[in-house]
Parts: structure tokens; sequence; C-alpha cells
């Protein structure tokens, strides 16, 4: 009888010591969602904002934020070539603004580039030797009389055409041409009134 008492003491002390260990755990979840509901609402207040931009100016933090360029340059690489990114500069480049932003970004680095390659003694002997070909004269004289390069011909002139920086040249044209044509017919018609 002794020793069911004893057994029966025993497994009353460990039912008792799990209970209390499943309340404990069940508070520290509730203190921790406790703790991040109040974090957030604190760093919402102008109290809050205010802490936050005092840390980020501060010269000893903003070394510890640089990061490693190799980093930085890998994961822009990542983005850039991943299925997600090519969405989305396919969607960023049918913007005819940002279209005409970038191309205009690009441009300088692309003519430096071809006016360094064409400084270039090397590039020019390749080219050289390139049109010196008579083989090549003649595929070229062949290419562009058949259909495809006519027709590649009329793809790329529309191309050329819907350019976004093409259509802003175009456009500046037109509007200076049209302001000429006014001023000269303005001057025109002062002239004729003077000789009557």
């Amino acid at each position: 009888m002794r020793n069911k008492m004893v057994l029966l003491l025993i497994g009353l002390l460990i039912f008792g010591v799990a209970g209390c260990a499943q309340t404990e755990a069940g508070s520290k979840e509730l203190d921790y969602e406790e703790t991040k509901k109040m974090v957030v609402d604190i760093l919402k207040t102008d109290d809050g904002k205010k802490a936050l931009q005092e840390v980020m100016d501060d010269d000893g933090m903003k070394e510890r934020l640089v990061m490693d360029q190799a980093v930085v340059s890998s994961t822009i690489q990542q983005s850039l070539t991943s299925e997600k990114g090519a969405e989305f500069w396919k969607k960023q480049f049918e913007d005819p603004k940002f279209a005409e932003a970038f191309a205009k970004s690009m441009q300088q680095e692309h003519e430096k580039l071809i006016k360094n390659l064409m400084k270039d003694p090397e590039y020019q002997g390749m080219m050289i030797e390139l049109m010196k070909d008579p083989e090549l004269t003649k595929e070229v004289t062949e290419l562009m009389k058949s259909k495809e390069y006519r027709e590649h011909l009329q793809k790329v002139m529309t191309e050329t055409f819907e350019s976004p920086l093409y259509k802003a040249k175009i456009e500046d044209i037109l509007l200076k041409a049209a302001t000429e044509k006014a001023g000269a017919e303005g001057e025109g018609g002062e002239e004729k009134k003077e000789e009557e």
C-alpha cells in the first residue's frame, strides 16, 4: 500500500510539473506576440521614427551598414537575370518615358565605346580586311537583293521610328521647323506690307 502511495505521489508530481511547463510555454508565446506588437507600435510613433533616424545618421552605424561591393554586384546580377527580373524589365521598357530615359543614360557610354573602337588600330585593321574581302562584297550584294533582307530592313526602320529617342528627336525637329516657318511667314508678311 505504501508503494502505491509513493507511485501515486510521484505521478501527481510529474503531472503537476508537466502542466506548469505547458503554461509557461504558452505565456512565453503570448509575451513574444505582445512584445512584437508593442515594438511595431513604438516604431510607428514619431518618437520611434526619430530614434531610428538618429541611429541611421550615426557614422558608426553607416559604416556597419555598408555592404561588400562584390555581394551587392552579384545580388544585382542574380536579380537581373532571374525570370522575375526579366519580366520586371520587360514591363519597364514598355513605358516610353522609361525607355527614353534609359536610352539617354546609356547613349554616352555607347558613343564612347564606338569612338574608342574606331580609334583602335587593331579594330580598324580588322574592319578594312573585312571590307576588302571579295567574298564578303559578293555576299553583301546578294544579301541586299534578298527578300529577307528587305523585310529585315523594313523591320529595323519601323523599330527606329518607334524608338523613344528617335521620336523625341523628330518631334524636336518638327517643332523647330514649324517655329522657323512661322517666323519666316511673319517676316514675309511684314515685308509685303512695307512694299505696299
